[in-house]
């Protein structure tokens, strides 16, 4: 291994050599067993004799903290024992973040997963075609495309933004040409992009209330006034949304976490509120792909004649989150102003699992996998519902949803206090579920539970809404 010794400005120069190995040492940042430089290499580092480098070492081996084997070289001592109450770094420091970020809270995906686990937004990993995945990853890395290796464009590769402008084009009956398309990390760096090109510190934004919870924190830390509108069953309630709102972040196919479609009258409102009130739309269709019956309803962007919406799209759902993958189709206006976004964002993302997913898509493998996930999603759907409406009849109300990974349930009598007890005692019973409070920003006229059905076993979903009733029993 290689040590960082700064010896400027010290005098004895075997001395400080020994300090810094050591401490390294008891820092934990040499592992017992490993290799200390050779003496006559670190002594060229530092340009000082080897022989007081080798006065640090022998120091070093008489107090234990390293051993030396002839002809092999110097190892730290395999049984040296660390400390644990060192300090590294340069300590607490007088920096203090600012304080939106002390409101902020990592996501319990991040957590140990529960045995039965209904969180949302979780796929079934397990489905993924991981072979094929590796049979085109492998042929990506033997191409001779500089491309494919170097810095790239910020809006992505054009084979993955071709394939994704063919892709909506057929799935969602969007029209667009593969300059139209910008690849992202994922929706939140999406929406991170978008509103850096369009609002400005103290802009007004709307949201969905209950709505998706990451997008508001990425507003609020942006310096945006996040504005909460209720929805009902036809999705967001447009004359709820107030005056001098610059922009809206909808939901509109699979509104999360209701789970209601908006309807056709009030997606007709929702763009003419845009275009009276100069403002932008921006369509997250983040589980659309999968539906279960009924006609799908046309997304807001094909309905846009203004160029007011910009619509987000992942894979994090069909395929999986740790690609991190997603994309943004804007108007032609705002094109450039994207992609230079992206590029001071992050430049551009990884080209190599750009070029995989690009050839997953072409080659049709996309389209069976998501033929095959949404047939399973589907019996997975079809099993939570029925036993919600055979077994939890007394306690809660299913609200009609025929697409994406989860459904949502108002409670019928209790209130947001004892549905928080309820998920207390369900994750006691190794059951995890969502309640509804938890998306809100304004207080709600009425609690409920939110359950995914995309991380947990088919085989699994029975006996973990089992477990969960017993939970609505107990409070009684």
């Amino acid at each position: 291994m290689s040590f960082h010794v700064s010896l400027i400005g010290r005098k004895n120069l075997s001395a400080e050599i020994y300090r810094q190995v050591r401490d390294a040492i008891l820092n934990g940042l040499a592992s017992p067993g490993d290799a200390l430089p050779a003496s006559r290499q670190l002594a060229r580092t530092l340009s000082v004799s080897r022989m007081t480098v080798t006065v640090a070492y022998e120091r070093l081996i008489a107090e234990g903290f390293a051993t030396a084997r002839i002809g092999a070289g110097t190892f730290v001592n395999q049984h040296v024992t660390r400390s644990h109450d060192r300090k590294i770094g340069n300590g607490s420091g007088r920096l203090q973040p600012r304080r939106v970020w002390h409101s902020i809270q990592l996501p319990a995906a991040f957590a140990r997963p529960a045995v039965f686990d209904f969180r949302t937004g979780i796929p079934d990993v397990s489905i993924f075609p991981h072979k094929t995945w590796r049979r085109l990853v492998n042929r990506a890395l033997h191409m001779r495309d500089s491309a494919a290796v170097l810095y790239g464009h910020s809006a992505g590769h054009p084979d993955l933004r071709g394939a994704i402008a063919r892709h909506v084009g057929i799935s969602r009956g969007v029209a667009v040409l593969t300059d139209d398309v910008t690849i992202t990390s994922g929706t939140q760096q999406a929406l991170d992009v978008i509103a850096r090109v369009l609002l400005e510190h103290g802009d007004r934004i709307a949201v969905e209330d209950p709505g998706y919870t990451p997008p508001r924190r990425l507003f609020e830390s942006l310096g945006l006034r996040v504005i909460p509108v209720p929805v009902d069953r036809d999705g967001i309630v447009v004359e709820k949304i107030p005056r001098n709102v610059h922009a809206l972040y909808v939901t509109p196919s699979h509104q999360y976490p209701l789970g209601v479609a908006m309807s056709l009258t009030r997606r007709q409102a929702l763009l003419a509120w845009a275009e009276q009130n100069a403002a932008a739309i921006i369509e997250d269709d983040y589980d659309s792909e999968f539906r279960f019956g009924g006609r799908p309803l046309d997304p807001l962007c094909t309905l846009d004649t203004s160029g007011r919406v910009i619509y987000v799209g992942t894979f994090s759902k069909t395929l999986l989150p740790s690609l991190r993958l997603g994309f943004i189709l804007a108007p032609s206006s705002l094109r450039a102003a994207v992609h230079r976004a992206r590029f001071v964002s992050e430049w551009h993302g990884p080209t190599l699992a750009q070029l995989t997913l690009a050839r997953f898509i072409d080659e049709g493998g996309f389209l069976r996998h998501i033929r095959r996930v949404n047939a399973i999603y589907e019996q997975r759907h079809a099993i939570v519902t029925s036993t919600l409406a055979r077994d939890f009849a007394d306690y809660l109300e299913l609200i009609p949803s025929s697409t994406g990974l989860h459904v949502t349930a108002l409670a019928r009598k209790a209130s947001v206090e004892q549905i928080t007890t309820i998920q207390r005692r369900a994750i006691e019973a190794g059951v995890a579920i969502q309640i509804l409070s938890q998306f809100a920003m304004m207080p709600l006229a009425k609690a409920g539970i939110v359950l995914g059905y995309g991380g947990i076993a088919t085989g699994q979903i029975e006996e973990g809404l089992h477990r969960l009733r017993r939970c609505f029993l107990a409070r009684l």
